[in-house]
């Protein structure tokens, strides 16, 4: 397999750890340990008092199986297939789903490893544009028309990394319906599903709506865990579920025995686990909106609808890339310019999961005061 660099990766491994203001990351605030382990119930508790430090279940830790499955009605624990994080989960499924001669559509802009993954495998890739002044809205004509005879999978992000786009019922209904019509697989990344701004406009899952449905979801975004690593695949084909186990054996093999547990945790005081996070990104929007009603002639912002980034755009005559690179080297500000996605334009990934957001805002406020 040949792939190429991961620009998003690459760029945060040159300043995630090193710039103190990070304004583009997009995961909830992480918990520390002993506020998620006071959260345990007796059970729970057991399990992490008398853990042995062991290999685990290759297809996941029974009880954590089950409680990710209640998180889809309807669906059993045997329907669920735990990974090393969210990012194995694609890269196996892909590689078991596609090669050569096999054709996928990938709405565009994206995380990179939804697209190159599944060139790497061989397979033709559509990108589908989803367009700022459509509010990033997907396009289900333009999708339509993008399919092939050969097309075998449909890969959507929504609550939308970038842009914190989300479809409406009806748009949604309307692409499961379309997966069912044309017989292809649609993977549904859903990492930030559960963080709608508004709740009640939680969509339901892939994997509940369609047989073609696999919904891929993690422990990293929602629910303030990525250190964690744990992700999974909730899908009703027991076939490909099998072959993906059977793939997995060459991957990570299982998951981290503590990890297992604290997921488990977590699951179980979902509730309390989400209030937090959905607390936090309320406070955050509120200081957006505010800041960008400050700055509407520097910035475009369209208010992300769910999730934990958005995608604003700068309109100076500044390249944005030009513009990141000041920011983090004169104020220590981390944004993710839109280049790392190849997307045209001036747009910028902003993270509003993280409790230190004010402090950010105030020197990329300086920043822009000073020119």
């Amino acid at each position: 397999m040949r792939i190429p660099d991961f620009k998003l990766e690459r760029y945060f491994a040159r300043w995630e750890f090193t710039a103190p203001h990070l304004l583009c990351s997009s995961d909830i605030e992480g918990w520390r340990m002993a506020d998620l382990l006071a959260l345990a119930d007796p059970e729970a508790r057991a399990r992490w008092e008398g853990l042995t430090l062991g290999y685990t279940e290759s297809t996941g830790l029974p009880a954590l199986k089950e409680a990710i499955a209640a998180l889809y009605p309807g669906l059993s624990p045997g329907q669920v297939l735990t990974f090393a994080g969210a990012e194995e989960a694609v890269f196996v499924l892909m590689n078991v789903l596609l090669g050569a001669g096999d054709h996928a559509v990938v709405t565009w802009p994206g995380y990179q490893s939804l697209h190159e993954v599944a060139r790497a495998t061989g397979a033709e890739v559509t990108l589908l544009p989803l367009r700022e002044e459509d509010g990033w809205a997907l396009d289900l004509e333009a999708l339509r028309g993008a399919l092939r005879p050969h097309t075998r999978l449909i890969v959507v992000n929504f609550p939308h990394n970038p842009t914190g786009a989300l479809p409406t019922p009806e748009a949604f209904e309307a692409l499961c319906a379309l997966a069912e019509e044309r017989g292809v697989y649609l993977l549904s990344d859903e990492v930030y599903r559960l963080l709608e701004h508004a709740p009640a406009q939680t969509l339901p899952a892939a994997v509940e709506r369609t047989a073609r449905g696999l919904s891929l979801g993690v422990m990293s975004k929602a629910f303030g865990l990525a250190g964690l690593r744990v992700g999974w695949l909730a899908c009703r084909d027991a076939e490909l579920l099998q072959r993906c186990a059977a793939y997995k054996d060459y991957t990570s093999i299982c998951n981290s025995a503590p990890s297992e547990v604290l997921a488990l945790i977590a699951l179980r005081e979902k509730e309390k686990v989400l209030a937090r996070s959905r607390a936090i990104l309320g406070e955050n929007l509120k200081r957006l909106d505010a800041f960008f009603a400050r700055h509407a002639d520097t910035f475009q912002w369209v208010r992300p609808r769910a999730g934990s980034v958005a995608f604003p755009r700068l309109l100076r005559d500044v390249p944005i890339t030009d513009f990141c690179q000041a920011l983090v080297e004169r104020e220590g500000v981390l944004l993710l310019p839109g280049s790392v996605y190849d997307f045209p334009g001036n747009h910028f990934r902003l993270g509003f999961g993280r409790t230190r957001l004010p402090e950010a805002l105030e020197h990329l406020e300086h920043f822009l005061a000073v020119g």
